[in-house]
């Protein structure tokens, strides 16, 4: 590990947030989109996350917000063409992510067959809970997901379900690019995505695992 560098504090020094859509069949049809043959990918930026204590903000160019809520996973060494049955190895831990959607701004991504950076890039669409170390969870595809606004349960779902497992995303991932230390992969959201407003109070968590609390603000002129 580089020195001074924390996988416990990934967020402040991990480059890259890689995120795959469409994992999920229930999702995929809530949504009335094609169930994909491989994983569908974009990217968001490391100013993207925020960690539990910071506010969600709204981005000023999207009237409709939605949450998703993924579990993602931190990379603990670098990556490159890692075969699947050995992919787990380069996992540092995991981690709680919402993938904060401008889903109005996605529709017309979608209508102009334009990349969705806008709708999934904006700065704090990736909230993350703390880490949590690879020992904690020794099965990633036996948990279950929950996330809840205003005390309003909206999602719940069992990583079991995901379309492409962990190991090949992670394979699939690191043909395409190198992963490095720091970087984490979100794997996907169940159904029940939802909008979010402003001052509305959204609780999430790994069900015996982690939880987290995020507030939504508007940012500041």
């Amino acid at each position: 590990m580089a020195a001074g560098r924390e996988l416990s504090r990934f967020w402040e020094w991990g480059k890259n947030i890689v995120c795959v859509g469409r994992n999920y069949a229930d999702h995929v049809r809530e949504l009335r989109s094609a169930a994909p043959s491989e994983p569908v990918l974009f990217l968001k930026p490391s100013t993207a996350y925020v960690p539990e204590g910071a506010p969600v903000l709204l981005p000023p160019h999207s009237r409709c917000v939605h949450h998703e809520l993924e579990l993602g996973v931190v990379m603990g060494a670098r990556s490159c063409a890692v075969p699947e049955a050995a992919a787990l190895d380069y996992v540092a831990g995991y981690a709680l992510c919402l993938d904060m959607t401008a889903r109005d701004v996605q529709s017309e991504c979608k209508k102009k067959g334009l990349p969705w950076t806008l709708a999934k890039g904006f700065t704090a669409s990736c909230p993350v809970s703390a880490f949590v170390p690879k020992e904690k969870i020794p099965d990633p595809h036996n948990l279950k997901l929950w996330l809840k606004v205003n005390g309003e349960l909206r999602q719940e779902g069992e990583t079991s379900s995901m379309i492409f497992s962990i190991p090949y995303i992670i394979s699939y991932v690191s043909r395409i690019m190198t992963l490095e230390e720091g970087d984490i992969i979100l794997t996907g959201t169940p159904k029940g995505v939802g909008p979010v407003k402003e001052n509305d109070e959204i609780e999430a968590g790994i069900h015996g695992v982690i939880s987290m609390t995020f507030k939504v603000e508007r940012p500041q002129d």
